[in-house]
């Protein structure tokens, strides 16, 4: 007969344990980053919907007509490299933030720095370009995007990055 040792019993279930842990975070390696909402997936080959407000040369809004400007050209080229058609929205900072962290809108674009307040409401890119504002300081743009909603801020980032808009 034979006899299993207590060490061996102990040693073995310590391998499973390792054994277990690894193959548990080799699949979530797999699946990060994960927009818990779904927004990448939902948005691509689908429609994007996309709060503006106006700021000069970064977006400006007119009766009748798409957005123009800085911000909404990138957006309409970012939705065509994921298939997506955007829909706009305009309005006011705080009504946009508002229906962003209430899932009605993707993405918030409209000249905003990247020390916006926010950020209590909406993640952000990451700095796409720089400015000068009224006093010479150097002002850094971003969008906003819905908190959590990490594999949508990647492939947004990756696109941004991709235009070199930094130089």
């Amino acid at each position: 007969m034979f006899r299993i040792g207590h060490t061996f019993v102990t040693r073995m279930a310590g391998l499973l344990a390792v054994m277990t842990l690894a193959g548990g975070l080799a699949g979530c390696a797999v699946s990060m980053p994960r927009d818990p909402d779904g927004t990448l997936e939902r948005v691509s080959g689908g429609n994007l919907r996309v709060g503006v407000t106006a700021n000069g040369k970064w977006a400006s809004l007119r009766d009748g007509q798409e957005p123009q400007g800085v911000e909404p050209a990138l957006v309409r080229s970012f939705a065509s490299s994921i298939s997506a058609t955007p829909g706009w929205v305009t309005g006011s900072e705080q009504e946009l933030t508002k229906a962003l962290k209430e899932g009605e809108l993707d993405l918030v674009i409209g000249g905003f720095a990247a020390d916006t307040p926010w950020v209590t409401h909406a993640g952000t890119t990451r700095p796409y370009t720089e400015s000068k504002d009224a006093f010479g300081k150097t002002v850094k743009h971003v969008f906003l995007v819905p908190l959590g909603e990490n594999a949508f801020l990647l492939a947004l980032d990756r696109f941004l990055l991709q235009q070199n808009v930094l130089g």
